[in-house]
């Protein structure tokens, strides 16, 4: 996936995300439509369709939202996004087999129906004809048929075309994905530039992507999977044209495509583009879907930060603002603020954001910071940090009346899975940790007692072998943005009062331009807040991000940096726990054939990840918002990147919605 909504962790708690997440499951406890077999256009499109009788609820036409300057797009390549910030871009302009509701419920897209016959080791769907590639003008350019879905499988696990992006999921679960990846990883440039996927190809005799006819496309899976079909909303199994990478001049020059290069067959174009500044997507004519209801056009611009924001929303030239916690508050205390009855919840976000600490730090002058090294290595440390920091103050910047609904206490993010029973898969994990309710009003896993025990034995045994306290955590955010900074100072005092500047002491360090480039690459960070969101419904999808000597587990490669870490006696124990949760993740995965059983297996895993903090869960994507978009009318999955796609969202012109429609829009939703 979209390897997250990755963000300097001061980020993390900024009222950034517009995009919620909702599920449910069917009678068999999955996300998948297995049970009965596929569905249909009639069925579901028709649920989500915006007709004339409706068009009261689709009053503006000429959308316009604001972006925070550092979600800019890095590629418009959608087969090689793995961010969020790429992905919210480029839904709008090419869709997949299927999408969701904004119930987070599978429902057709290119695809007309699906299904398995044989419990998920097959998966067969059906396209619709008529559907069209145009370019950036609209000018229509090609059929969109199976051969575009093998053609993007192969660009995918083409090693020289895609350099391993979003190939996890696909040698997961295609026979074959995984033989091929490493076929072509053996070729020359050349060589490997030079495959397609046609017919007689070694793609088509490799791998289990079959070509039935120009409307039928089969998946044939390593094992069962039932969850199969929840990865088709995600853009590792999206399509690609020949004819466009033929018309950019072939794979090299494909790769570096801009908005005029690429082909489209979503409900936008992206007409105009101004990089950091704006971009507008224009309804694209020759769209297959004539139900639905699109703006004619819509545009994104990029902005330095929320008050700026918040200064064009009252200005109206934007639709809808996330608000900070100071505009939040301004217009909450003051009952003569022009929008004391409009602020409204946002849907909590899909992501579920974890502290991601950094096994192999590095200095500014490359060499390895062995002091937080050696420290954070201890299971007492990390410990310490997760019973004894006390996040009140951090939380409420993001919702300052409900601070504690922004505590996570789980690496898979809430609803994407449920047992047969109905059981939702998080409070199995839940049951295995011990912990307690919500209260509203304290953390529920802060326990001062024991994190003062584990902070003595922290110092007794790291002190033994050479550390100097306090450790310092560096901690990176954008130089430039004060929003940032005021949160890094809350929590550099939320260390400060819970643990102890005797103890850890939190250095606000900054970025100029790139948090990859600068620091995540050259490994200067302490500690990074990261959200996943999941690309298919099933914890493997989360849980295999941080498996040990995996290439495709994007936290552990690129964040954590387990596999780096030298095997010594300060970090044999580190390394141990790393060795027995791998091996419950792949023991779990391998049970295909009973979900409970799967799910059951997968809380053990995540309970151990979580009790041994090789990761920290941290907090959920929430805030409050104006907004002239309702925003429970988006698509609204649990997995997959289609939620940000502006297809069917309800409008207002006159004035952001009231609390009082928004109570109703949620009493509503679903009926």
């Amino acid at each position: 996936m979209n390897k997250g909504m990755t963000k300097a962790i001061a980020l993390a708690m900024a009222a950034a995300l517009a995009l919620g997440a909702c599920n449910g499951s069917n009678s068999n406890g999955s996300n998948t439509n297995t049970e009965n077999n596929g569905t249909t256009t009639e069925n579901n499109a028709g649920e989500n369709n915006a007709t004339a009788a409706n068009e009261d609820k689709y009053q503006i036409k000429d959308f316009v939202m604001a972006k925070n300057a550092t979600r800019e797009l890095e590629t418009w390549n959608i087969l090689h996004s793995q961010r969020a910030e790429d992905s919210e871009n480029l839904v709008q302009l090419v869709d997949g087999l299927l999408e969701t509701d904004n119930m987070g419920k599978l429902v057709p897209c290119i695809a007309s129906e699906w299904g398995t016959e044989d419990g998920g080791l097959t998966w067969t769907f059906k396209l619709r004809e008529g559907v069209k590639w145009v370019d950036y003008q609209g000018n229509e350019m090609a059929d969109c048929t199976a051969n575009d879905w093998a053609t993007g499988m192969e660009w995918i696990l083409n090693f020289h075309k895609n350099q391993s992006a979003n190939t996890s999921m696909p040698m997961e679960m295609i026979k074959g994905a995984t033989e091929y990846y490493e076929y072509t990883k053996s070729l020359s440039e050349e060589e490997a530039l030079a495959l397609t996927a046609g017919a007689g190809s070694k793609f088509a005799e490799m791998v289990g992507v079959e070509v039935v006819d120009d409307y039928t496309l089969v998946y044939h899976c390593i094992t069962a999977k039932p969850y199969f079909d929840t990865l088709a909303p995600y853009v590792a199994l999206y399509p690609l044209n020949q004819g466009a990478v033929d018309a950019a001049g072939g794979p090299v020059a494909y790769a570096a495509v801009d908005n005029t290069g690429i082909w489209y067959n979503g409900p936008y174009t992206c007409t105009e583009f101004t990089h950091g500044n704006s971009k507008t997507f224009t309804k694209n004519e020759s769209y297959w879907d004539k139900d639905c209801h699109l703006f004619d056009t819509a545009t994104y611009v990029y902005v330095d930060s929320t008050d700026t924001a918040y200064q064009l929303f009252q200005n109206g030239e934007i639709d809808y603002v996330d608000l900070s916690e100071s505009n939040l508050n301004t217009i909450r205390n003051d009952p003569n603020n022009k929008y004391y009855d409009n602020f409204v919840h946002i849907i909590r976000s899909k992501y579920s954001y974890q502290w991601h600490w950094n096994y192999d730090k590095h200095l500014p002058d490359g060499s390895l910071d062995e002091n937080w090294n050696k420290a954070i290595a201890n299971k007492a440390f990390r410990q310490s940090i997760y019973y004894g920091l006390e996040l009140t103050d951090t939380y409420k910047r993001s919702d300052p009346i409900d601070p504690m609904s922004v505590e996570n206490n789980f690496y898979t993010m809430e609803g994407l899975v449920y047992t047969s029973d109905g059981t939702e898969y998080t409070q199995l994990v839940k049951e295995r940790l011990g912990l307690g309710d919500y209260n509203g009003q304290t953390m529920v896993r802060h326990n001062q007692q024991k994190a003062d025990e584990l902070k003595a034995q922290a110092i007794e045994e790291l002190t033994a072998i050479g550390v100097e306290f306090p450790v310092h955590l560096s901690y990176y955010i954008p130089g430039s943005n004060q929003v940032s900074l005021d949160a890094a100072t809350v929590l550099k005092n939320n260390i400060s009062k819970s643990l102890g500047d005797d103890y850890l002491v939190l250095d606000i360090e900054t970025y100029v331009s790139s948090l990859s480039n600068e620091v995540r690459n050259p490994r200067l960070q302490s500690i990074m807040s990261n959200g996943w969101g999941a690309d298919y419904g099933d914890p493997m999808n989360y849980l295999a991000q941080e498996i040990k000597g995996y290439d495709n587990a994007w936290y552990a490669t690129s964040y954590s940096n387990i596999n780096d870490v030298p095997v010594e006696d300060w970090s044999k124990d580190l390394h141990e726990a790393y060795d027995k949760f791998t091996e419950m993740v792949w023991a779990a995965d391998a049970i295909t054939d009973d979900l409970d059983a799967r799910y059951n297996a997968f809380a053990d895993a995540e309970a151990y990840m979580i009790e041994e903090c090789l990761v920290m869960p941290y907090n959920y994507g929430t805030g409050y918002c104006l907004t002239k978009y309702n925003l429970h009318s988006q698509m609204n999955a649990m997995f997959g990147s289609c939620n940000p796609k502006m297809k069917n969202w309800e409008t207002k012109a006159d004035e952001p919605y009231t609390q009082a429609e928004w109570e109703e829009i949620i009493a509503n939703k679903g009926k």
